[in-house]
């Protein structure tokens, strides 16, 4: 599929009509702005996933840099690409999920990252600083790293439960731990579609329409057993008490489950599940790129990427933040998974052409 026809496939799954956004021709010689180290060109506009930035780093980057950041959210990356993927929106930097850092090359819409701007990439350890989505870490910045698997309410099921996607899909534990009605989702389809396969035995990164269908059918069976699907608030819905098990990612579930009242655990389950990193990513058509390459090396410094990982309780790619990160953090096997327990988890790739497919395997599926 050609560049704009999968652009557009994409947001046709959304039901938006993009203009296109392509670069001219100066963009595409590299006629992008140029930026120094600490310089700043207006204030920052920044697209992020929710509970993923502390407020304290951001102050502390405006009083340091004199600029104001105007932070929005979205809950999946399908939902950012659908926004910026028309131009315009005065976005200057994005989080995108590995996948989608693909996709976003392949169709211009975020540029190279200046090196001579952002010095502290020195800092990136070497096990993230050759990403296969992002050879050399040439358009992005790792941000954050984690998994994506189950939160549940012990004190509801007890301890004596499966460690297994079947929580989720399989309508005889549902009803064996009273889970009817009392089940999230993630609103993503990668992800979504991705557990469905895992439990099936599959890779979530199939690009077999007989499998895909069988996820599919997975779901639509799980959908009476919902309560939502969603990809803000799952991990606050189980500590409130409005569902018992959620799909979700694993420093949320940490950070609201020790707010809550009950006894509460987050795990893999054993037939695998989803590793992701999310990079730091300059907009294309950025209003004010310098300012996003200076908030970019500000939070690659060694002691800000230990205080976002204390703070939001996700891995940091940031190998010289590590002597500064809680020990409490570090030797937490959620936040810092063992050896063995990677060896079960995948990537989610950009599957191309197939793409599309996923996004409406789970809109047939949820009806």
């Amino acid at each position: 599929m050609g560049k704009w026809m999968r652009m557009f496939a994409i947001l046709g799954i959304l039901g938006i009509v993009a203009a296109g956004c392509g670069s001219d021709d100066e963009e595409a010689a590299g006629g992008f702005k140029q930026c120094e180290a600490g310089e700043t060109d207006g204030d920052l506009a920044f697209f992020n996933w929710s509970e993923y930035m502390d407020p304290d780093l951001i102050t502390a980057f405006q009083d340091e840099f004199g600029v104001t950041v105007t932070e929005d959210f979205y809950p999946s990356n399908e939902e950012m690409f659908a926004k910026i993927a028309p131009g315009g929106t005065g976005f200057d930097l994005i989080v995108p999920s590995d996948y989608m850092i693909s996709i976003l090359i392949e169709e211009e819409l975020i540029q190279p990252v200046q090196a001579a701007a952002v010095p502290n990439r020195a800092n990136i350890a070497e096990k993230f600083s050759d990403p296969p989505f992002d050879p050399g870490n040439t358009y992005t910045s790792p941000y954050q790293w984690g998994t994506t698997g189950i939160g549940i309410d012990l004190g509801v099921t007890g301890t004596d439960i499966p460690h297994s996607w079947s929580l989720l899909f399989d309508a005889d534990v549902a009803e064996q731990y009273g889970l009817d009605g009392r089940i999230s989702l993630l609103d993503d389809p990668r992800e979504t579609m991705g557990a469905a396969l895992k439990y099936l035995g599959y890779s979530l990164n199939s690009t077999s329409a007989d499998e895909l269908a069988e996820a599919e059918a997975v779901i639509a069976d799980a959908v009476s057993r919902v309560a939502a699907f969603d990809s803000d608030q799952y991990s606050e819905l189980v500590v409130a008490g409005e569902t018992i098990v959620g799909h979700g990612y694993s420093g949320n579930f940490l950070w609201d489950f020790e707010e809550g009242e009950s006894e509460y655990t987050y795990f893999v389950p054993d037939e695998g599940g989803t590793v992701w990193v999310d990079g730091m990513a300059v907009l294309a058509e950025a209003p004010h790129p310098c300012t996003a390459f200076a908030f970019t090396n500000f939070l690659l410094d060694a002691q800000n990427g230990a205080q976002l990982t204390n703070y939001n309780w996700y891995a940091s790619p940031n190998g010289a933040a590590e002597e500064f990160i809680d020990q409490e953090v570090l030797d937490n096997p959620i936040i810092y998974p063992t050896a063995e327990a990677m060896k079960r988890l995948e990537f989610i790739e950009d599957t191309g052409e197939f793409e599309i497919e996923y996004t409406d395997a789970l809109t047939r599926a949820r009806g």
